[in-house]
């Protein structure tokens, strides 16, 4: 198996203070912090400040896609501000140092077309190239996520993010795979990520109630056998969130703040050491 590093997507605290985050992984033995991709809302001279001093990296741009950020609305403005929004996170990232920015082709939850799905598909791989393009002027590199069915309607496995990234045909876009929704979607968990290859370029992690690994019913043990016959050498990020039929509606559940973050990190570290 590779160097794998282990990073926290900082979208559970909620409204927490960032630093306050940036400590609390770097206490627990983190490699890095996956920031929310609302670059407004950041200053980036403090949070490279805070990396700096707690010893740690950014790992990821979690970017959020929503009603006005649609690669595949039937309106070209709503298609435009997704692109434009993409390029605004890669400033983001090449900002704090980040070289990973997650994306998807639809809006968070939506899960109607407003259109042919071919048509949709053409927009979305026309989107992607053009927000790749611009990533790869920058070193940075986008992860296409499968979501699971609840959450959209046009990628859903990662075979189908491997054909749309295979589209846009860019080194600068390749595939996330999220354990979440591939509990949901795939046969074979360690099948479909042998069979991206080196075209997995980031890993989400959260057991089968998205609660932290070894709290649910996922083989995470056969995830990293077959992130070892890949030979993956990168980042696996916690993106765990709440019980609840919005878990994106800032719900604040204690447990996945010290006790998740810590629970996370020491059942990975354990578990890469051991197929190691």
């Amino acid at each position: 198996m590779g160097e794998i590093k282990i990073s926290y997507n900082t979208l559970v605290y909620g409204e927490e203070p960032i630093e306050k985050g940036i400590a609390r992984l770097a206490k627990y033995g983190y490699d890095g912090v996956d920031f929310v991709g609302e670059p407004d809302k950041y200053d980036v001279t403090e949070i490279c400040k805070w990396l700096e001093e707690y010893r740690i990296e950014a790992s990821s741009i979690c970017a959020v896609f929503n009603e006005e950020r649609d690669f595949v609305s039937s309106n070209p403005k709503i298609r435009r501000q997704a692109v434009d929004y993409v390029k605004r996170c890669v400033d983001f990232a090449v900002g704090v140092g980040a070289k990973f920015i997650s994306v998807q082709a639809t809006a968070c939850m939506k899960i109607n077309p407003e259109a042919d799905l071919e048509q949709e598909w053409k927009w979305a791989v026309e989107g992607l190239r053009e927000a790749g393009l611009y990533a790869q002027e920058k070193g940075i590199r986008l992860t296409l996520e499968a979501w699971n069915r609840y959450e959209t309607y046009l990628i859903n496995r990662v075979e189908q993010a491997l054909q749309m990234v295979k589209e846009i045909n860019l080194p600068s876009v390749g595939v996330m795979g999220d354990t979440y929704h591939m509990n949901i979607e795939e046969i074979h968990m360690g099948d479909a990520i042998r069979k991206l290859g080196d075209k997995l370029y980031y890993l989400h992690i959260a057991d089968s109630n998205r609660a932290a690994p070894g709290r649910g019913h996922i083989d995470f043990e056969e995830i990293a056998w077959a992130l070892r016959d890949i030979h993956y050498e990168g980042w696996v990020a916690m993106e765990l969130l709440p019980a609840a039929a919005d878990p994106f509606g800032g719900k604040i559940c204690e447990e996945f703040y010290d006790q998740y973050s810590r629970e996370s990190v020491d059942y990975l570290r354990k578990l890469f050491d051991k197929i190691r």
